[in-house]
């Protein structure tokens, strides 16, 4: 969790400054956009399947530290970019170490602890999300009011290196499969066609699909809400730093564990509980993410987006553990990866995207009120998340019964 912490703090670090950056450097929406979204995603899915597959092989303790350096190491740098390119390739690097993270994170936390306590471990790992997002836009909004943007990215990126070193020495590697049931008897599929099988699953591919557009919603909110914040709003940036980590880490790391606890207690009695708490979670955000951007108050603003910050959270933990009751031992990693590839290209590739493309838009007949809008529409996604999330439900029971039948076969 603590190394899933340092992840969103230099993943989310660039969105509590882009509107300095962008003063500095004279970008537009569109460019934040890809800066903080696509530019990130894009390399980070196209890595993150093969080191899940490494990962489902090779030490993942040992992916996971090297990764952990590697992203440290380019947050320290795009303190030191001097242009607009600069900074994207920065934020690519930053993109390629974290492939390594999750993944082979996940895996091994599936061989600590058995199916039904699964939901609520990786919650905890999940907090790791908001918990990383508070830190980041707090000591980012104060670092960069008196320190500016530049140096905000140093503080941040450099520690990372040192937790590396630390994880190398202390964290254990468990044996494969540990906490199964079931024997881990080594998958000898062939990469293409492992990420084909888990695909033809109905139920792995709605619910990526719903994750996906969770994240859409929350990505594209999230990563324009200080930029909304302060120029609809005009409140200082180390404020809107201060209130948005509270409404996000908080807000997000309450739903994160809630969202794995309730799948635990009610999956006991019917697994499609893992993937009706997202659904429902999801369906329920869309109203206040909407309140959020129309309201005119600032407090109901930052009370309704820590409403949809809950909501929006409970969707990953019981996503992963239902994934991982798809696959045996040596498939879970490339599960987790396969969620990730989907989650991030249509959500954090294509929520800020479509954001900054909506707003600059707008601009010429909206003005400031341009991002207010295109905040708006976005938000009708969650709708479309909660319904993939039904529809993979539909398939749950059966297909994890297939499953286990193949692996045991």
């Amino acid at each position: 969790m603590v190394v899933y912490i340092f992840n969103f703090i230099d993943r989310q670090i660039l969105v509590i400054l882009q509107e300095s950056i962008k003063a500095d450097m004279g970008l537009s929406d569109t460019q934040l956009g890809l800066l903080s979204g696509f530019s990130f995603a894009l390399f980070y899915v196209t890595c993150g399947i093969p080191i899940a597959r490494w990962a489902d092989r090779g030490n993942r303790r040992n992916i996971v530290a090297l990764s952990l350096t590697v992203w440290s190491a380019m947050t320290a740098l795009c303190g030191a970019v001097a242009n607009f390119w600069q900074l994207l390739l920065a934020r690519i690097g930053v993109g390629v170490g974290e492939a390594g993270g999750s993944p082979p994170a996940h895996s091994m936390i599936s061989d600590y602890f058995p199916y039904e306590e699964r939901g609520r471990a990786l919650s905890i790992y999940s907090m790791g999300i908001y918990i990383g997002i508070l830190i980041g836009f707090l000591a980012g909004g104060w670092i960069n009011e008196f320190f500016g943007w530049r140096m905000a990215f140093l503080v941040v990126g450099l520690p990372g290196i040192l937790l590396a070193v630390v994880v190398r020495l202390t964290v254990a590697e468990p044996r494969r499969g540990m906490s199964d049931e079931e024997p881990a008897a080594r998958g000898q599929d062939r990469f293409m066609a492992a990420v084909s099988g888990l695909w033809s699953l109905k139920s792995f591919r709605y619910a990526s699909l719903g994750a996906a557009f969770n994240s859409f919603v929350g990505y594209g909110s999230i990563n324009f809400m200080p930029s909304f914040v302060i120029r609809v709003h005009e409140v200082p940036v180390g404020l809107v730093g201060t209130y948005l980590s509270l409404g996000v880490g908080i807000g997000g790391a309450l739903g994160a564990y809630t969202g794995g606890w309730l799948a635990d207690r009610f999956g006991r009695r019917d697994r499609r509980w893992y993937l009706w708490v997202p659904a429902l979670g999801t369906l329920a955000a869309a109203p206040f993410s909407m309140l959020t951007v129309l309201t005119g108050s600032v407090d109901l603003l930052w009370f309704s987006f820590f409403l949809s910050s809950v909501l929006l959270a409970l969707f990953l933990a019981p996503t992963i553990a239902a994934a991982h009751g798809l696959v045996g031992p040596h498939g879970r990693a490339l599960a987790s990866a396969m969620i990730y590839f989907v989650l991030n290209i249509i959500g954090l590739g294509l929520g800020p995207l479509t954001v900054g493309v909506l707003s600059d838009a707008l601009a010429p007949t909206a003005g400031d009120e341009s991002l207010r809008w295109a905040l708006f529409i976005i938000a009708q996604v969650a709708f479309v998340g909660a319904g993939f999330y039904l529809l993979a439900a539909r398939h749950l029971r059966g297909e994890m019964a297939q499953a286990a039948a193949r692996r045991n076969t």
